[in-house]
């Protein structure tokens, strides 16, 4: 089954549940994924899906920011729980030490010795950590360890 197909399969469980919140932000997927199939004039596969999803959970995230600043907790608590609905059908992120061990590897790889090597090791990693990481930590932690 794609992720699609699963994703209209929940849609489908969340109606008959009557699962108001989960079934909105399930309809807001399909129509992220609607959109870019009929811009782009094409059928998402599970990694451009996927792609979708991490680009809507980074949306939601500078959002809950936004708004805690601007004193809405109870939009922030929306869109955290949009943010666990959405993560539910992103690919099992990556441990600390299992990003670590990436980065180190790209480094060797790369022989990377400075910050100017940064793209080098970000594109090496990115292609290895597609969906499972989230790339501003992955920048951080970079620098940190070519800092070091």
């Amino acid at each position: 089954m794609t992720l699609k197909e699963r994703i209209t399969e929940d849609m489908k469980a969340a109606m008959r549940a009557s699962e108001k919140e989960r079934l909105s932000t399930i309809r807001m997927v399909q129509a992220a994924i609607k959109q870019r199939e009929v811009d782009e004039r094409i059928t998402l596969d599970d990694a451009q899906v996927v792609a979708v999803l991490e680009k809507m959970v980074k949306q939601r995230r500078e959002s809950i920011a936004h708004f805690e600043q601007g004193g809405r907790v109870d939009l922030a608590d929306k869109e955290k729980t949009e943010i666990e609905l959405l993560q539910a059908y992103l690919p099992e992120q990556l441990s600390a030490t299992e990003l670590d061990a990436l980065i180190r590897e790209a480094i060797v790889a790369s022989g990377a010795s400075s910050m100017k090597d940064m793209g080098k090791i970000m594109g090496a990693v990115k292609a290895k950590a597609a969906g499972r990481a989230d790339m501003g930590a992955v920048s951080a932690r970079i620098k940190a360890l070519l800092g070091a």
